[in-house]
C-alpha cells in the first residue's frame, strides 16, 4: 500500500492555503472594502486552516476506502 509522506502532506498544506487565502483576502476586501481588515481576516485564517487541512489529510490516510492497492507488476520470460 502507497502512503503518502508528511513533507508531502505538508507541501500540499503549504500550496492549498496559499490559493485559500488569497480568495479569502479576495472576498473579505470586496464585503468590507477595506485592505487592512481584509488582510487580518485572512492573515488569522491561514494558520488555523493550515492546521486543521493537515490533519484533515493525515487522517484521511489512513482510510483505506477508495484506494486501491498497487499491482505487482507483470514479468514476461
Amino acid at each position: 500500500m502507497m502512503r503518502e509522506k508528511r513533507y508531502r502532506t505538508l507541501l500540499k498544506t503549504i500550496s492549498w492555503r496559499t490559493t485559500g487565502t488569497i480568495d479569502t483576502f479576495l472576498v473579505a476586501y470586496f464585503i468590507t472594502g477595506k485592505v487592512g481588515l481584509a488582510a487580518s481576516i485572512s492573515g488569522v485564517e491561514v494558520f488555523t486552516k493550515m492546521f486543521l487541512y493537515y490533519w484533515h489529510e493525515r487522517a484521511w490516510n489512513r482510510v483505506k476506502y477508495g484506494k486501491e492497492k498497487p499491482k505487482d507488476p507483470e514479468y514476461f520470460i
